[in-house]
């Protein structure tokens, strides 16, 4: 009797949902941050049919390590981190699972923009060395300013109604978005934007045209004293120059949860600067989202194994 294909998972855990799901195949877990040579290994070791992508890159000399495989599914929404056009030449089906963790993703966003405008990392920490500064601190009150969005997609679409529950203006900046939400405006160009917004947030994803968009350049537009948040991808942004405009404080504040280069290893550049929030790239992920994404990623792997079933007699 053949063993049962085997579904390789980058990552130690998955949802009890979407282990479920995948009752008919042999799940096998990589561990947190495996390497690009671990994955090779693996392959090797189980040739699987899938791969459940949660953390780590897919490139090319992954996907020939794994001569049986046919889907790679990525738990979430981003599938930057995937040889795109090395699937496409393998006829490896890539799937995602977008809008799973746009209400996790909003919700993070939000709390990275308030304790930005309200100090309240900082203020804690005054307080837990025992000051009081209630006579000299003032924050950013929100209302009536400007919120800058580039990307409006399921994400960017959440952040924009909130914002208007703050008494926010909303603009954004997608040239492809189909519709707008309620009371939010469209500009023609990133630098319109820039020069208005109070608060920039980006929600497009990362891609070779935007590369490093967010750059010494693209700062220098900034209205004074904006604050950034970045909580899509950390490529978007070029860091030496974001270190540069909050150092010299023509920004107010940043909040980054994702980088160029992760997991951040210590010591690493934004360790000391006192206007930067940081969040190890876990916007994404809550608890009924990691659910979502899981059930997703699993039922992609096997919609994609029904249409493109091993043949028969063949074992991966």
């Amino acid at each position: 009797m053949n063993a049962a294909p085997v579904v390789l998972i980058t990552g130690s855990d998955l949802a009890a949902e979407a282990v479920a799901m995948l009752h008919g195949y042999q799940l096998v877990f990589a561990g947190k941050q495996p390497t690009e040579a671990q994955l090779i290994a693996l392959c090797q070791q189980h040739n699987p049919v899938a791969i459940l992508v949660r953390y780590g890159k897919i490139p090319a000399a992954v996907m020939d390590a794994a001569p049986a495989l046919r889907v790679i599914s990525k738990h979430g929404s981003g599938i930057d981190v995937i040889d795109q056009q090395a699937a496409a030449a393998r006829n490896i089906l890539v799937c995602s699972a977008p809008g799973a963790n746009a209400a996790a993703v909003a919700e993070h966003t939000w709390a990275l923009i308030l304790a930005c405008a309200k100090s309240v990392i900082a203020l804690d920490a005054r307080m837990q060395a025992g000051f009081w500064d209630k006579s000299t601190h003032k924050s950013v009150e929100l209302e009536g300013r400007t919120l800058g969005l580039i990307g409006l997609g399921a994400i960017g679409s959440r952040v924009a109604r909130a914002g208007n529950a703050f008494g926010m203006r909303v603009l954004a900046y997608d040239p492809y978005a189909r519709e707008l939400p309620p009371a939010c405006e469209t500009v023609a160009d990133m630098e319109s934007l820039l020069a208005q917004a109070d608060v920039v947030s980006l929600h497009c994803p990362l891609t070779a045209s935007n590369h490093e968009m967010i750059n010494a350049e693209t700062l220098a537009k900034f209205k004074p004293g904006a604050i950034l948040v970045n909580t899509a991808r950390g490529g978007l942004i070029n860091e030496t120059a974001l270190v540069e405009a909050l150092t010299s404080g023509a920004l107010h504040a940043a909040a980054l949860d994702s980088f160029s280069v992760e997991p951040l290893a210590a010591p690493h550049r934004w360790q000391g600067i006192p206007n930067v929030i940081l969040s190890p790239h876990i916007g994404g992920v809550s608890d009924a989202s990691y659910i979502r994404m899981g059930t997703v990623a699993a039922q992609n792997i096997l919609q994609a194994m029904q249409e493109h079933p091993l043949e028969a007699g063949v074992s991966p």
